[in-house]
């Protein structure tokens, strides 16, 4: 039993029952052992919590960063960083939920410690789009609004999406793309 079988596990009894359905003894019957074996691995379920978060932003950090890094325009960056997160999200639904849903869950010194890693997240989406304003490429008059927005309708699809539905996530993003990027207005 290593911590990672843990974390997975702790996860999707996360996106299953809420952070405060969840108890350590569903945690640990989700990985086999016994309560008390089970505190040997982690403390407590805040630790299990923070330490979600912290993978799932760290996976979010490194390759959205890698397409921001990249020498394309503002536009094809966002296209490719809308198509790679919506591809997190399906690849990783139960961390995602969490992500998503249980960080309202952190006592606030945890909370403290999350929040500039989330903010970190949300300025590489905000980044873009300056650089597409200023590159005359997006008419974006109030960027962290529209970075919010975005990011709202991103995260939004993981309650309504499945693989075998009408449209693969690919589609998905793509749609979003060309709404944001080409608007409604014919």
């Amino acid at each position: 039993m290593t911590r990672e079988d843990i974390l997975e596990a702790a996860a999707q009894v996360f996106r299953q029952k809420g952070f405060h359905g969840a108890s350590m003894s569903d945690i640990a019957q989700a990985v086999h052992l016994q309560k008390a074996s089970l505190y040997h691995h982690v403390s407590s379920k805040q630790e299990i919590l923070l330490e979600l978060l912290d993978q799932a932003l760290k996976l979010l950090l490194e390759r959205i960063s890698a397409i921001v890094a990249q020498d394309l325009s503002a536009d094809q960056k966002l296209r490719q960083m809308i198509s790679e997160y919506l591809r997190i999200l399906d690849e990783n639904l139960d961390l995602a939920a969490v992500l998503l849903f249980e960080h309202r869950a952190l006592e606030r010194r945890q909370h403290a410690r999350h929040v500039p890693n989330r903010d970190k997240f949300e300025q590489l989406w905000r980044d873009v789009l300056a650089e597409g304003v200023a590159a005359g490429v997006f008419q974006c008059e109030d960027i962290p609004i529209t970075a919010r927005a975005l990011l709202g309708l991103m995260n939004w699809t993981i309650t309504w999406y499945r693989s075998d539905g009408e449209k693969t996530i690919q589609q998905i993003a793509d749609d979003y793309s060309n709404l944001l990027l080409n608007g409604l207005l014919k």
